[in-house]
């Protein structure tokens, strides 16, 4: 089974007000924001972004997410070196991380098991 595209993009930002507003100034809009300077931004059917702030000290990170149907049925090819099975997130689905062969972390997303 290969994985169906681009899912999402994680953002982590220092300031989730600009971010939000820099994606909103790209034609994006707001599907839903946290109470903890967080939310989800979308542009038409495309991938959705999310985006986190997280404290000065820590690096602003990407991360691209590809959906995954179905978890319990995903096999990864050999080539695909994986780095952490899928396990559940806070988030209401499960996620696998796995590594290219540059050494990138990619982030293979499934729904939660019913």
């Amino acid at each position: 089974m290969a994985t169906e595209g681009i899912e999402a993009v994680f953002l982590t930002t220092h300031n989730w007000g600009k971010a939000a507003k820099f994606f909103q100034a790209l034609g994006y809009e707001l599907e839903f924001s946290t109470d903890h300077n967080s939310g989800q931004l979308r542009n038409g059917d495309g991938p959705y972004v999310f985006i986190a702030e997280v404290p000065e000290d820590r690096e602003p990170q990407t991360q691209i997410v590809l959906k995954v149907p179905d978890a319990g049925t995903f096999r990864p090819d050999p080539a695909v070196e994986v780095v952490t099975p899928f396990t559940d997130t806070h988030f209401g689905t499960k996620e696998m991380t796995v590594r290219d062969a540059d050494g990138r972390l990619w982030s293979l997303q499934a729904p939660a098991e019913k």
